[in-house]
């Protein structure tokens, strides 16, 4: 966040949460902005005040308080005692769970983001998630094992969250052994400089992942 929109939290949590509603009729657009301007009781100036980047700036945003509610999360739940596989499934599992009420925002977000303009902006979404959550495991390794632990949990969250999308099984059970299946496949992260190609192959191609988003949002029925 910028020094020139930090005083604006407020209002900024307050368009987000009127904009959500929104978005799986409009999308993440300016219609849906001018709506939850409305709704907020807010100057539609100071939307563009409070987000110079525009919509691609408001998911990003949405992304970093759902950081926060992850580790908030972790905190309450006393994280620090869990073993380490339990802190990560638990990390993931709660990053999940601060969106869960918006999967169709999400769906939108993800295909918004995954356009060649605003790729950039998704990765450093992802990966400031994943770094958020090495960091609150206890990872405070700066070695090149830095690099394949969030480039392997990147590929693990991606493909969950993709999972989860059309996941229709009861709490999202399907997900969660669906997690736990990636998370036992890649607990053993490799050390060795060479490797850093394996940890690689972990992340979704960033064209199949914007056509697979792409596809379902039809499938939805959702124009």
């Amino acid at each position: 966040m910028t020094a020139e929109t930090s005083h604006l939290l407020t209002e900024r949590r307050a368009i987000l949460a009127a904009v959500l509603p929104h978005v799986p009729f409009d999308g993440w657009s300016a219609k849906s902005l001018r709506a939850a301007a409305g709704d907020a009781g807010l100057d539609p100036a100071l939307v563009t005040l409070a987000f110079p980047g525009g919509i691609a700036g408001l998911i990003a945003f949405w992304s970093v308080e759902a950081d926060r509610a992850m580790t908030a999360a972790y905190d309450e739940a006393d994280g620090d005692g869990m073993r380490f596989r339990e802190r990560i499934t638990f990390l993931v599992r709660a990053r999940i769970g601060a969106v869960v009420a918006h999967r169709e925002a999400v769906r939108r977000a993800l295909t918004y983001l995954a356009q060649p303009q605003h790729g950039g902006r998704g990765l450093k979404c992802l990966y400031r998630t994943v770094d958020e959550m090495w960091y609150a495991a206890g990872d405070r390794a700066t070695d090149f094992n830095f690099y394949t632990k969030r480039l392997t949990l990147a590929g693990v969250y991606s493909a969950t969250l993709l999972f989860w999308l059309d996941d229709a099984s009861e709490d999202s059970e399907a997900t969660w052994e669906f997690l736990d299946r990636r998370i036992a496949g890649v607990m053993r992260i490799p050390a060795r400089k060479e490797n850093i190609r394996r940890a690689m192959a972990y992340l979704p191609n960033p064209k199949r992942f914007a056509r697979l988003a792409s596809e379902r949002l039809r499938e939805g029925g959702v124009g």
